[in-house]
């Protein structure tokens, strides 16, 4: 990202929305004691506010939960089989098309996570906000499925294949929604062939900036064939640091798309002057930047050394993390890499 027109800036109303939304999740008990603490440790709020840095307060708010969601249900996915997936699946996609419906007692805890979420959500958010994330939503749900189906079969895809399941999995498409919350984009603007490249420009560039700073995590918690390094690796014979630099090098030709592709954007045959359509264009660009500070900013893929890696380079590789019993109350463990990385020599 050295080269990226759209520098580091995060919401003003950052620390604030932080405390709340961090305490509010707590409440869910979502997680026991110790992988609690591990998911604070990665700051989803700091990626949120990295993200929408313009964003008024509510929709920041919003945007905190999104993250909170996305990756509470990483972490309750990560280990299930397809059914149990499956099945998780189908909570949160009740609880997002009817969320003012009490979640069944019993039920596991994302079903109201994500009803609070939701239910919170439509009181600001624009019609066809709302209808474009429910939208993405629902292709990102439905792609965890056979990334489990995957993982049961210990399958690792061609690098086509998994960069179409990884456009979904990544779960960025229904992070941009967040910016339209206050604006009503007409289908011909949303849906046309050229704004459609430039969100999957920025979808890729996500994926690909994360799937190289969670490898070492991946790896080391067993979970590395839903990663395009791996996929590269075993593709193209390439050894770890040969399918990175082919990681970078894609990265770039991602980029310079975007960048020729937004040039074209005022001469298009449609509304260009759709109030907010520069400012989105704008915003989901931003979100590439976002999420490469937020890698190394938080303690999730680096623990406390991203600074001191993202300066030098090197990455240690990590051991094979050893899980124990998961708590019986959530059969979740998150994985905390803070003091693994302390152990290692950089």
């Amino acid at each position: 990202m050295v080269n990226w027109p759209w520098p580091r800036a995060i919401n003003p109303h950052f620390e604030d929305v932080k405390t709340e939304v961090d305490a509010a999740f707590r409440d869910f008990r979502a997680l026991d004691p110790k992988s609690q603490e591990a998911f604070d440790k990665c700051d989803f709020a700091r990626l949120a506010a990295l993200a929408y840095p313009n964003a008024p307060r509510d929709h920041l708010r919003i945007g905190c939960d999104l993250m909170n969601v996305f990756f509470i249900f990483d972490e309750y996915t990560d280990k299930e089989n397809a059914a149990v997936t499956k099945e998780m699946v189908d909570i949160v996609l009740d609880a997002l098309h009817d969320p003012r419906k009490m979640r069944p007692e019993g039920e596991c805890i994302l079903g109201e996570i994500v009803r609070q979420f939701w239910a919170r959500a439509i009181q600001t958010a624009s019609q066809s906000s709302q209808h474009h994330f429910l939208d993405s939503m629902t292709a990102y749900l439905h792609a965890i499925v056979p990334e489990a189906e995957d993982r049961d079969h210990s399958h690792c895809r061609s690098i086509d294949d998994y960069l179409k399941l990884r456009r979904d999995t990544c779960g960025a498409r229904p992070s941009f929604a967040i910016y339209e919350m206050g604006m009503e984009f007409p289908d011909e603007v949303f849906y046309h062939p050229m704004i459609v490249e430039l969100r999957q420009c920025i979808v890729e560039l996500i994926l690909i900036d994360n799937d190289i700073a969670s490898y070492n995590r991946e790896q080391a918690t067993g979970d590395e064939n839903h990663n395009l390094i791996t996929a590269i690796m075993l593709e193209l014979g390439l050894d770890r640091s040969g399918a990175m630099a082919w990681a970078a090098r894609y990265h770039t030709q991602v980029e310079k798309r975007f960048i020729d592709g937004l040039a074209q954007v005022p001469s298009l045959e449609i509304r260009t002057d759709a109030p907010g359509l520069i400012e989105y264009l704008d915003g989901i660009a931003a979100w590439a930047r976002a999420n490469h500070c937020w890698s190394y900013e938080s303690q999730r893929y680096f623990g406390t050394e991203g600074t001191n890696i993202l300066q030098s380079r090197l990455v240690p590789l990590l051991p094979k993390i050893k899980y124990g019993d998961a708590s019986s109350m959530t059969k979740v463990n998150v994985a905390d890499l803070s003091n693994i990385y302390a152990t290692e020599q950089l």
